[in-house]
């Protein structure tokens, strides 16, 4: 299907790996001028060539820190003017008691999954609003609507970021600009693959039998964790001409573990 977005530019904020590199991939499927960022040089070096090479598309890396201010200012430098902008990062790490949570785990949790996107939706929203047509697609976490204490440092920053997100979205829908968030469940990537082969090490079991157990404890329907490509496709169809009627939402993609009718 054409999005009708070929012609665009998106930028992709932690696109290296993860859900991020799942949603850089179904961009680069449509022929965007894409730009990923992400802070290790080898990786994103790595993900961008290969990314180019099976899709053909015109990929800019850019290394860079968009947690910081430098980050910032370095991508913003580069791609000035994106008609798209996809945010994540690697998410901060799973918890255990929430009392060993110090102000600095705080601090470092929020600049990441609140203030940067926060930051670069003020940088860009301008420019989209000046050209009439914009797309932001915030990917957050399944725990910023259905509170998990083992995502504590990731639920209630991107929790502040959906409010914030969907208020600025209801100002800027009159012009083409459109807002919305997905909200993750369980998907394979890296760093859930290094989590789950910890504990199988541990448990003398395979990464597979850690998941399966998993699965089982909370209760996914669908039986399985997801695919970070298969989230990709819909967060490119929210980046996509035919999203113009879609704003202010958060569309939960967990395998159908979230509680709830809306």
């Amino acid at each position: 299907m054409d999005l009708g977005i070929s012609d665009k530019i998106a930028l992709v904020n932690g696109g290296s790996a993860g859900l991020g590199r799942g949603a850089a991939l179904a961009l680069a499927n449509e022929k965007t001028e894409l730009f990923i960022t992400a802070r290790g040089e080898e990786r994103l070096m790595q993900c961008c060539n290969e990314m180019a090479k099976a899709t053909g598309a015109n990929i800019t890396p850019i290394v860079a820190d968009h947690s910081s201010d430098e980050g910032r200012e370095k991508i913003l430098s580069i791609c000035p003017n994106p008609d798209i902008l996809v945010a994540t990062c690697s998410p901060p790490p799973f918890t255990g008691d929430f009392r060993t949570i110090d102000r600095e785990d705080w601090e470092q949790a929020l600049s990441l999954t609140l203030l940067s996107p926060v930051e670069f939706i003020k940088a860009v929203v301008g420019g989209m609003v000046e050209r009439k047509w914009g797309r932001i697609v915030n990917i957050a976490t399944g725990a910023a609507k259905y509170p998990a204490a083992m995502r504590v440092l990731s639920g209630p920053p991107r929790s502040a970021l959906v409010n914030y997100s969907v208020a600025v979205a209801k100002q800027v829908a009159r012009h083409n600009v459109m807002i919305n968030n997905v909200l993750p469940g369980m998907h394979h990537t890296d760093g859930i693959r290094g989590m789950f082969d910890d504990q199988a090490e541990a448990n003398g079991t395979s990464y597979d039998e850690e998941v399966a157990k998993f699965v089982k404890q909370v209760r996914i329907p669908v039986g399985r964790f997801g695919d970070a490509e298969d989230m990709g496709a819909f967060v490119a169809l929210f980046c996509s001409e035919m999203a113009g009627y879609v704003t202010g939402q958060s569309l939960v993609i967990d395998g159908g573990m979230g509680n709830s009718i809306f």
